[in-house]
C-alpha cells in the first residue's frame, strides 16, 4: 500500500501573525507539492495528466485543524458542514490547503481524506505552545502570561488520542470526505493554567494577564460524531489523566526542553513576551 499522512506545517498562531509569508509558502505551497509527487507516482498512466485512474490501496491523509472553522458562540459545535472562516493567517493557510485537497479530489479524483483535530496537548510539544509553555515557566519560576481575560475556550485532545483517530481515517475513511476529531475537553485557557499551577503547587499571583492578540478566536469546541459513529473512535484519555502524565513528561525531560527553547526561538520568545 502506497500512502501520504501529510501532518507537516506551521502551526502556531502567534507565528502567523508576525510571519504570514512562511505559513503561506509552508502551509499552501507546501501542500501542493506532496500533491503533486503523490499524483506523479500514483497514476497507472503518468503521462495522462487527466487520468482518473490510481493504483488500488493509495490514501492521501491531509492533518488539518478546527481553527479553519473560525470562532464559535457560547453555544454550538463545529462539524464537519460548519463554514470555512478562518481569522489568522495560520488557520487561513490551512483552509487554503485543505481547500486545495478537495479540489485535487474532485478534478482528479485523486483519492484523499481530511481531518480537522481540535487543541492537541503531550510529550514533545513545542514550548511556544501554551502547556508547554506555561509548564516551563512554572519549572523556571517565571510569570505565567495570559491573553486578555483568560477566558478563550479549547476543546483538548492528547496527541495520542489524535494519532489513533488519524490512524484510523488512514485504514477506514471514505474518501473525499472531512473528519473531525476532538477531546470533549472545553476548558478556558485560564482555567487551563490554574490547573497547571495546581499540579505545581504554585501561586496564582504568578499569571500575568497580557494585551490579547489580534483576531483571538474566541471558542472551539468539535462535534466527533461522525468519527464516532463511521469509525467507532472515541478519545480514550481524561483531560486529568492526560495533563499531569505531560507536565511529568516536561519535568523528567528539561534538558530537551532547554535545548529547544535555546537559540531563534529565544529571540521569537523575546519579541512576544518581552515585558515579562
Amino acid at each position: 500500500m502506497d500512502e501520504v499522512v501529510h501532518f507537516a506545517a506551521e502551526s502556531h498562531v502567534d507565528r502567523s501573525i508576525l510571519e504570514p509569508e512562511l505559513f503561506l509558502s509552508t502551509n499552501v505551497l507546501g501542500t501542493q507539492v506532496l500533491l503533486d509527487v503523490a499524483m506523479r507516482h500514483w497514476k497507472l498512466n503518468p503521462d495522462d495528466k487527466y487520468s482518473r485512474e490510481y493504483r488500488a490501496g493509495v490514501c492521501f491523509v491531509h492533518v488539518s485543524t478546527d481553527e479553519v472553522y473560525g470562532s464559535l458562540g457560547e453555544t454550538g459545535y463545529f462539524t464537519e458542514d460548519s463554514p470555512i472562516a478562518p481569522n489568522s493567517p495560520y488557520s487561513a493557510s490551512k483552509a487554503s490547503s485543505d481547500l486545495l485537497v478537495r479540489s485535487y479530489h474532485e478534478t482528479y479524483g485523486f483519492p484523499v481524506k481530511t481531518t480537522r483535530c481540535s487543541n492537541n496537548y503531550g510529550p514533545y510539544q513545542f514550548p511556544e505552545k501554551l502547556i508547554p509553555l506555561m509548564v516551563h515557566h512554572c519549572m523556571t519560576e517565571k510569570l505565567l502570561p495570559v491573553y486578555g481575560d483568560g477566558g478563550h475556550i479549547r476543546d483538548w485532545l492528547h496527541v495520542q488520542d489524535h494519532c489513533e483517530a488519524i490512524d484510523l481515517v488512514r485504514e477506514k475513511g471514505r474518501f473525499g470526505e472531512v473528519y473531525n476529531i476532538g477531546g470533549n475537553n472545553e476548558l478556558t485557557n485560564l482555567e487551563l493554567v490554574r490547573t497547571i499551577l495546581q499540579v505545581f503547587q504554585q501561586s496564582e499571583d504568578q499569571i500575568q494577564f497580557v494585551t490579547d492578540r489580534p483576531g483571538h478566536d474566541r471558542r472551539y469546541a468539535i462535534d466527533a460524531s461522525k468519527m464516532r459513529e463511521e469509525l467507532g473512535w472515541a478519545p480514550r484519555y481524561q483531560f486529568e489523566q492526560g495533563i499531569e502524565e505531560t507536565i511529568e513528561w516536561y519535568r523528567t525531560h528539561s534538558e530537551w526542553v532547554e535545548d529547544v527553547v535555546s537559540g531563534a526561538y529565544r529571540d521569537y520568545y523575546e519579541k512576544m513576551y518581552a515585558s515579562l
